[in-house]
């Protein structure tokens, strides 16, 4: 890993080297980088937090040999995308990623998203239908089905960890310190237990451990997190909230760990009251909050297999 000389990662950090290409693409007015392998019908892969593009590794590969084009970006705020002052809300992701499509040469992708990423799929899919031709989610909720879960006081107490991302600055500071280790509680915490024990899982916290730590990093991330704090009740929110009702007429996938911890299997499973498309929800045994790393075969096969 590239380190600048005071030991803190720089944007370079996450331009690991691998059967995939880095490239940097310019849209909705931000400059994101992304890793792409293979060739065929696109497949737009976004990820989650604490996370990077690194956390389809295993996808960028296995996909790429089953005939597709996938490319997988950093969203707005990490690893070696633009790190504006604002833009952390899930409209604004969701055009991020639109725009990416339209700068890859393409009019639509499967859009496969995970946690954050997973957030930002439904989006798309509501607010930019024409961008998604089929849409797979990884343990995240429809946001209207998050939004409603607070009413679920087991989900409200699962959701309880993220509270203190809405303080200022304080989460940003603890993300960057060199004597604490927030990303591994956490990952540790929201992962199955097989994974946890595995040195794949080591090395994933390594990497977003120092991902998270890159100049201006932490605060995108958080940022992301106080929107769909604070936006609740705000009119952006609400107007956001009304316009996810919009019925998402994508064929959708939900692949969801049945041990997570932090979206749970009974929040996300109601999502499909929103997909007016084909649906097919499936439940992985033994596998927490990021199926994408703990079950990479099975992942794969699924969104291969739904991609076409």
């Amino acid at each position: 890993m590239t380190e600048p000389q005071d030991g803190q990662p720089d944007a370079t950090s996450v331009l690991l080297p691998g059967p995939w290409a880095h490239r940097d693409v310019s849209a909705n007015g931000v400059r994101l980088h992304a890793a792409e392998a293979g060739d065929g019908p696109l497949v737009l892969l976004l990820h989650g937090f604490p996370q990077f593009w690194w956390t389809w590794r295993h996808q960028l590969t296995g996909l790429a040999a089953a005939g597709l084009r996938v490319v997988a970006p950093d969203l707005r705020g990490y690893g070696a995308s633009d790190k504006p002052p604002r833009g952390y809300d899930l409209p604004t992701a969701a055009a991020d990623a639109a725009a990416v499509i339209r700068a890859l040469g393409e009019t639509d992708a499967v859009v496969v998203g995970a946690d954050w990423g997973g957030l930002v799929g439904w989006t798309m899919a509501a607010l930019h239908p024409r961008s998604v031709r089929r849409l797979v989610v990884v343990g995240a909720a429809h946001p209207r089905r998050l939004r409603s879960s607070v009413a679920d006081a087991r989900q409200r107490r699962a959701l309880a960890y993220a509270l203190h991302y809405q303080l200022p600055r304080l989460p940003e500071r603890r993300l960057t310190r060199a004597d604490d280790d927030p990303v591994a509680d956490l990952m540790r915490r929201w992962a199955g237990p097989a994974w946890v024990q595995t040195r794949d899982f080591a090395d994933a916290v390594s990497r977003y451990r120092a991902a998270s730590r890159i100049p201006q990093a932490a605060y995108g991330a958080m940022e992301y997190y106080r929107w769909a704090g604070r936006s609740q009740l705000r009119p952006d929110g609400l107007r956001f909230a009304r316009r996810m009702a919009a019925p998402v007429t994508a064929p959708t996938l939900q692949l969801h760990g049945a041990l997570d911890p932090y979206v749970l299997p009974r929040t996300a499973l109601g999502s499909d009251r929103y997909v007016a498309g084909a649906y097919e929800w499936r439940e992985l045994p033994g596998v927490g909050h990021f199926p994408q790393e703990e079950t990479p075969a099975e992942v794969t096969a699924a969104i291969a297999a739904w991609a076409r």
